[in-house]
């Protein structure tokens, strides 16, 4: 019986949510070292199917992870750097393309499985998002910019054929691929992309899942977790270097989405069991929640 007066309350705790987050988009970006484990694959796909379930608009963009390191090795193509960044060339833009389909399709699989309906954020040019050729400003006295290959700056969003994907299924799952004006395809930064689609849909929320508890007023130290944490505080430690590394796309991610109407922004633990629903559904959630105003945690926020 206590068991089960224990689970009724914590469908209490949640109802709020439920009642504040239907019919509204969440933005969920899926990648990094979280899609080496299947275990860890399958447990967010059945959180993503769960947040569907009760209504929610769930938008998953995921990245390659480790696939494309590995499926470049395999062709034999070493990574080139210039200035710092890492090239994508038209061989390189060939494997990246064909990792992110591969991916793409198994993490739709991976939601059929859980009983969820999905449908690919990527059936023809169309779908892509709508990209600039990224420019990296040349370091010293020479004028102009670094030429790092098939990259893309997300300018855009096909808002009417995203709405027609999204009809499809309950689940929009996105590779982070663009085309430019031309059709010329791109690779684009997950992080990057996760926060301008967010932004694009005014999604009520976003989510990146890290591998990585949340952001740590002390790098170095765990026991220095942040809950919340807003933009003053942010700038100051990025200033400082405390946020920098793999966490500065996510966090920077996180402040553009917000800046062009997104209320909320999360980074969380993908490895963690049912973390995504912790986070969402629960008073304290379990990772670090960055707010466009003063940092705080409340039912109503």
């Amino acid at each position: 019986m206590e068991e089960a007066m224990r689970k009724a309350a914590v469908l209490i705790e949640a109802m709020p949510y439920l009642q504040q987050f239907a019919g509204k988009e969440v933005v969920i970006k899926f990648g990094g070292s979280a899609m080496e484990s299947p275990g860890v694959i399958a447990d967010i796909l059945e959180d993503v199917v769960f947040l569907a379930t009760v209504g929610i608009n769930a938008v998953v963009v995921h990245g390659g992870g480790k696939k494309i390191s590995r499926a470049m090795d395999k062709a034999g193509l070493a990574p080139r750097f210039v200035g710092g960044h890492r090239v994508t060339d038209e061989d390189a833009l060939e494997i990246v393309l064909d990792v992110l389909m591969e991916v793409n399709a198994e993490l739709v699989e991976g939601v059929v499985k859980h009983g969820g309906r999905a449908v690919s954020g990527f059936k023809d040019r169309r779908s892509a998002l709508v990209v600039r050729k990224k420019q990296i400003p040349r370091n010293g006295p020479h004028e102009g910019s670094l030429d790092i290959g098939y990259v893309g700056d997300v300018v855009a969003l096909d808002a009417e054929r995203f709405s027609e994907l999204e009809a499809e299924g309950d689940i929009l799952i996105v590779p982070p691929i663009g085309r430019d004006g031309s059709g010329q395809l791109y690779n684009v930064n997950a992080d990057s992309a996760a926060a301008a689609i967010a932004a694009n849909l005014r999604a009520e929320k976003i989510v990146f899942l890290s591998d990585v508890h949340g952001i740590m007023a002390d790098a170095d130290d765990e026991e220095s977790f942040l809950s919340s944490i807003d933009r003053e505080q942010m700038d100051d430690m990025i200033s400082k270097g405390v946020i920098r590394g793999g966490m500065l796309p996510k966090v920077e991610g996180c402040m553009r989405a917000i800046e062009s109407g997104v209320r909320k922004a999360h980074i969380i633990d993908g490895s963690l069991k049912h973390s995504l629903l912790l986070e969402i559904f629960t008073d304290e959630g379990v990772g670090t929640q960055i707010v466009s105003g003063q940092s705080g945690r409340n039912a109503s926020s």
